[in-house]
């Protein structure tokens, strides 16, 4: 009997919303140069820009956050958050954080620098804004059918395993600074990879002493679709499916605002003591002391627990499947979308959607603006704005594909407000063959998306 999905828990705590016109909206989406990063948080109605440090913590995580020890060194809720880390990755050493991009800026500022080369399934923007700053270059390597995002496949997010092996000839391992796999694969449409496809990567780092790093910040979110997509691992847990892919790593990164349930916090570990040494010194110049690292011990108290909720069963079941139901409902109703669906967002075709607006126009920027202007809904493009490049004339080298981002926040939205998102796009259709695209009128060399302003053309 096919029943109602409901969410897991009960609400002790509300936020109002306000509501705004469509003209009120309008005006400020000017004035915020049309982009969604510069809008004020009091101004959105249902705000879909990220699930990064965005979702709303336990009763657990806040009774934590009472008991939070602040010593500067060797703190009670530092321990705390230790003993949970070394369990999940298996790692010896471990470095907090104060949040994901300076976990990377640290190991990357290690292993990068000018001629170095990192290669990923695909970097997102901070890991190749940090990787890119130290000099280095930014490979990204999927397989060819999972750029095409009607296809469906159950494993998008993989590497392509033989583009790695000719990579690897092609530069030589001195060369390769790392190669990176990012569980799921973010930019890639949210999906998720295999855990054969991290033995097989694995295999070939080990054959070239090539150093594996696992950015697992949905770690949780992979391990579902393993469970339920992967053979043999039905009969085991989230937890131990985790385990095993990061026992597979010789370095984990996280973003702990993604799985660890927790507003602010990231994690380095490390299996290399030598290396682990000199992350540690660069933590203490620009974080704060290894058993800290810029977070409060209140924030590690939090985040311990939420290391342990997020691989609870209904709430995983839940959070699949309350992102599943936007994206096959939008799917039903003719919007383009990114098949199968993810863990933490449905990624909406631009493209495809608004197949007459130019890429050099930015159809993906287009739907951004229509779904704030239309709804009060913020979300962001993961196209060509943030990811397209210029070549020597000056002519935009396009993205693969221009995708729009909704990121479901965990925990915050209830099934209403997601059937409003629905009702949004209803008047973006209707109206799809009026919609008009955007030029760039200032960007900053680096993660442009952030402060970049836009006209309509």
């Amino acid at each position: 009997m096919r029943r109602t999905l409901f969410e897991p828990f009960k609400i002790k705590m509300v936020e109002p919303i306000r509501v705004t016109t469509p003209e009120f909206r309008q005006k400020i989406l000017e004035q915020a140069g049309n982009n969604p990063f510069l809008l004020h948080s009091s101004d959105v109605l249902i705000d879909l820009l990220t699930d990064s440090g965005t979702g709303a913590m336990s009763d657990k995580q806040w009774a934590g956050i009472m008991i939070g020890d602040e010593s500067y060194a060797g703190a009670k809720s530092w321990e705390h958050l230790e003993s949970v880390v070394k369990e999940l990755t298996g790692m010896p050493y471990v470095l907090p954080t104060h949040q994901g991009r300076a976990a990377e800026r640290i190991l990357y500022n290690i292993l990068g620098g000018v001629g170095k080369v990192f290669i990923s399934n695909t970097h997102f923007d901070t890991t190749r804004a940090n990787i890119e700053f130290t000099g280095s270059t930014a490979i990204d390597i999927i397989y060819e059918e999972s750029k095409d995002p009607e296809l469906d496949l159950p494993f998008k997010g993989n590497i392509d395993i033989e583009s790695l092996k000719q990579l690897i000839t092609q530069y030589g391992r001195q060369k390769i600074g790392a190669v990176i796999i990012t569980v799921t694969n973010n930019s890639a449409g949210g999906q998720p990879v295999s855990m054969r496809n991290v033995k097989d990567l694995r295999e070939i780092c080990n054959q070239h002493n090539l150093l594996l790093v696992i950015d697992g910040c949905r770690i949780a979110e992979n391990a579902y679709f393993i469970k339920h997509r992967e053979d043999g691992y039905a009969h085991k847990s989230y937890l131990d499916i985790a385990k095993e892919m990061l026992s597979l790593g010789d370095a984990f990164i996280m973003s702990a605002k993604k799985d660890g349930l927790v507003n602010t916090g990231g994690l380095l570990t490390l299996r290399d003591e030598a290396l682990s040494v000199k992350c540690k010194n660069l933590l203490i110049i620009s974080e704060g002391f290894t058993t800290y690292g810029g977070l409060a011990g209140r924030d590690m108290e939090a985040l311990a627990i939420g290391l342990t909720e997020v691989f609870n069963e209904d709430y995983l079941h839940y959070r699949i499947r309350s992102t599943a139901y936007l994206g096959e409902h939008l799917k039903a109703k003719g919007v383009p979308v990114v098949w199968p669906i993810g863990g933490h967002a449905v990624y909406v075709d631009a493209g495809k959607l608004f197949p007459h607006i130019p890429i050099q126009e930015y159809p993906g920027q287009s739907l951004v603006c229509d779904l704030y202007t239309h709804g009060g809904i913020r979300s962001v493009e993961v196209g060509s704005v943030m990811f397209g490049k210029y070549d020597e004339d000056g002519q935009l080298i396009p993205a693969v594909n221009e995708l729009v981002r909704l990121a479901i926040p965990r925990r915050v939205y209830t099934q209403s407000h997601i059937d409003y998102v629905l009702d949004v796009f209803d008047a973006i259709l209707e109206l799809r063959d009026q919609k008009r695209g955007y030029k760039i009128i200032y960007e900053p060399p680096f993660l442009r998306h952030f402060t970049a302003r836009f006209e309509k053309c």
